[in-house]
């Protein structure tokens, strides 16, 4: 079975316009949420929010291209190159020597541009514009990548909740798996910041209602945890097998080494843990794995109290004994939930953990849940890790885990 390498990261998020600041932001412990400023939260429950600050579109897109697309389309497009870039793949020339494909996840997609054209056409008599339908549509940010990169291969998009950038990564790796493709532009991009999302969100009784301690109101596994804080942001990877890598000279993360996705079954928004624990099984089967070998969790952990909860459970259910053993981290106590962005920024942030030895840490774990007994990362330590894996759980019971190695020959 062909084996597949991490090659390049690109990311957009609530703690950097990069991977390095955002890196730096997380072992530093410097939240990235505050006071929504994207448009005006007055009466809703959730006023804050994970905003990317100072991000410039136009440092990656034409103007015109800027004004027909939606800012998920826009993130996905600046990941994309920045990704390209770390992986030594600046000029387009190398998609003509490679099968290569583009999977890029979204839960919302372009409800955006939607929420405002709709504002315009009922408040101000404005018409729809030709580029809504296509500028708003899922696909539209792995096609868009398509037409920069001229990859003409499968520009797929995913849409599982917020698994949907962890499901993109793995069935890009399963392409490149099964010899479809030998490179993939793979991970997830999200703009869920308008008044619909936030209020719908909030209806729903997800989101923390912390207002007066935005840094405070992501607190993932802790007792006093009241629900998610709402995020923007992008996070692509370069696939490649191994050997198409190695044949350039092209750095290597790590190796992703198994995937596993499953459905609940059960609820539209409750978690249930024994779907959650089969797609961790699956996935450790799939990279070969025994789960006494895994020691790094990037946990799902979006600070609900049911999520949190059905999550410490599934980890309990998988790997029983040894469990204290595991160290868990949540990357989403600083950069809040970037719902379908969130599975491919914490899969380069898991594989930059690797390579470098760092676990990064969960913060406001001030009075852990009793019921949600883990072996938390509170500070950025230094291991070595071998293994480990990368959680992402939807709504709807979608489940999506990776497994990721420390890469040898």
């Amino acid at each position: 079975m062909r084996r597949i390498v991490i090659t390049g990261i690109g990311v957009l998020t609530p703690l950097g316009n990069d991977i390095e600041t955002t890196w730096d932001s997380l072992t530093g412990k410097i939240p990235g949420i505050g006071y929504i400023t994207k448009f005006d939260p007055s009466g809703l429950p959730c006023r804050i929010a994970g905003e990317l600050k100072g991000f410039k579109p136009e440092k990656y897109l034409p103007g015109k291209d800027i004004l027909r697309l939606d800012p998920f389309v826009h993130y996905a497009a600046a990941a994309y190159l920045m990704a390209c870039e770390d992986a030594g793949m600046v000029s387009g020339g190398i998609w003509e020597y490679a099968p290569a494909g583009i999977v890029i996840g979204s839960s919302r997609g372009g409800i955006t541009s939607m929420e405002k054209a709709l504002e315009r056409h009922l408040l101000k008599g404005k018409p729809f514009s030709a580029y809504l339908m296509s500028s708003s549509t899922i696909n539209m940010a792995s096609s868009y990548v398509s037409m920069r990169s001229g990859i003409k291969g499968p520009a797929l998009g995913i849409s599982t909740a917020c698994a949907s950038g962890a499901n993109a990564i793995g069935e890009a790796y399963r392409m490149i798996r099964h010899n479809e493709i030998d490179i993939a532009i793979a991970g997830g991009s999200e703009a869920p910041l308008c008044r619909m999302a936030v209020g719908g969100y909030g209806s729903s009784g997800s989101l923390s209602k912390r207002n007066d301690e935005p840094a405070k109101a992501s607190r993932p596994f802790d007792r006093d945890r009241d629900g998610f804080v709402i995020a923007e942001g992008a996070g692509i990877l370069v696939l490649e097998e191994i050997n198409h890598a190695l044949k350039r000279g092209a750095g290597i993360y790590a190796e992703l080494a198994g995937y596993g996705t499953s459905s609940d079954a059960f609820h539209q928004t409750k978690p249930d843990s024994a779907g959650e624990a089969i797609a961790i099984k699956k996935a450790l089967n799939d990279a070969n794995v025994n789960a006494d070998e895994v020691e790094y969790i990037n946990a799902h952990a979006t600070s609900t109290p049911l999520g949190d909860a059905a999550e410490a459970k599934a980890i309990r259910k998988v790997f029983g004994r040894r469990t204290n053993d595991v160290y868990i981290s949540a990357c989403k106590s600083m950069s809040g939930h970037m719902l379908g962005a969130a599975g491919g920024v914490e899969a380069a942030i898991t594989a930059i953990s690797i390579k470098k030895g760092i676990i990064t840490p969960t913060i406001n774990l001030e009075n852990p849940d009793p019921g949600c007994d883990l072996n938390y990362v509170v500070s950025a330590i230094n291991r070595n890790i071998n293994i480990a894996i990368s959680n992402s759980f939807g709504f709807g019971g979608v489940n999506a885990v990776l497994v990721f190695r420390k890469f040898k020959l």
